[in-house]
């Protein structure tokens, strides 16, 4: 009963103070009878995976104006998916999002799985992915767990295991918690709460829900939980970057190898990414000059500091690797954030070919 009271104190906070974002149903339209739509549910999830919610609204906002159901998006050509994605980061998730849009389509006639269970079998659909969809879209009552809700239940049960050993233990907190009735909404609600309550720094207990059983709250501990094993130090990677332009004004560029960072998107050709720079050849024979500068970005496992060589081309330029672009078409958009650094970088070094 304690369980079950403690969820009803929290849906009772949530319908009062529910964000409100472009994907969910709210709880006072699901009361109404309005159901969420699963492909939003879908679409935010992916786009939310190790990306805020800030970072993510415009994103989530263009693609369903863009492709506003599955079929649409299924039916896309990759490079505008995935230059439309550039920018958000874990590049592995748009090469998914494709292939899953694409068997939804083919295999289920557009329509999502309604259990954890059958949108596992999805491509790029994992355990926590699974849960959220068939919990928020569906209202199953399955375990969420994200980083709110781990931080949530270390502080309500005062659990000083250190993360990631302490995960089995918090998973099973949240589904002695998760209720039968309006679990869609309770799994928002605790992600709620740890966002804008039971944040990372200076929770505010004090108009905590759940302040009355919080035994981290009781015994003072709340700020420092959840504890986690220190992180091994980032190494830094080292490569090249070659930024040319042909007289015309074209771009070379290439489309990266679909396996691996980056994956599928479109990048200036350049060497291999190791701690030490590696052995490469120029993508063309050029006058190719050292920039001076580096496009510097820190992906999750390393640092990456690419050194940029320019150069100009002439009309007859036959290169071995990537293709012209011409200007008309290059959206310096459609690059991830450190090509587009590069390119922010180099692009001074052509300005007259604008």
């Amino acid at each position: 009963m304690r369980e079950t009271a403690q969820a009803a104190d929290l849906l009772s906070w949530y319908d009062r103070h529910a964000r409100q974002m472009p994907w969910r149903t709210g709880p006072a339209e699901r009361a109404a009878g309005q159901r969420p739509d699963p492909y939003h549910v879908w679409l935010s999830e992916v786009m939310l995976q190790q990306t805020t919610v800030a970072a993510v609204r415009d994103y989530f906002t263009r693609f369903t104006t863009l492709w506003p159901t599955v079929g649409a998006l299924a039916a896309e050509e990759d490079a505008r998916v995935m230059g439309e994605w550039a920018g958000l980061g874990y590049y592995a998730r748009a090469r998914n999002l494709l292939k899953c849009a694409r068997v939804v389509v083919s295999d289920h006639g557009g329509q999502f799985p309604d259990t954890r269970e059958g949108l596992l079998k999805l491509p790029g659909v994992g355990p926590y992915t699974a849960a959220a969809i068939a919990s928020i879209a569906f209202d199953r009552p399955e375990v969420v767990v994200d980083g709110n809700v781990e931080r949530v239940m270390a502080r309500l049960h005062d659990i000083h295991t250190p993360l990631p050993a302490a995960k089995p233990e918090l998973t099973e907190r949240a589904a002695a918690l998760t209720p039968e009735e309006r679990p869609g909404d309770y799994a928002q609600a605790v992600m709620d709460l740890g966002a804008t309550i039971c944040t990372p720094r200076n929770p505010a207990c004090g108009i905590c829900p759940w302040r009355a059983p919080c035994a981290a709250r009781a015994a003072g501990t709340a700020p420092e939980l959840p504890k986690k094993t220190p992180k091994k130090p980032k190494p830094i990677r080292l490569g090249v970057a070659y930024v040319a332009r042909r007289e015309d004004g074209a771009w070379l560029l290439e489309t990266r190898p679909d396996k691996g960072l980056l994956g599928g998107m479109l990048g200036w050709p350049g060497s291999d990414w190791a701690e030490a720079l590696p052995a490469h050849t120029p993508p063309v024979a050029a006058d190719w000059q050292d920039l001076g500068e580096e496009a510097r970005h820190t992906f999750t496992h390393f640092h990456l500091c690419l050194a940029i060589r320019v150069a100009r081309l002439p009309m007859g330029a036959n290169p071995e690797r990537g293709a012209f672009l011409p200007a008309a078409t290059f959206r310096p958009s459609d690059l991830p954030t450190v090509m587009r650094k590069a390119f922010d970088l180099a692009r001074g070094q052509f300005v007259e070919l604008d």
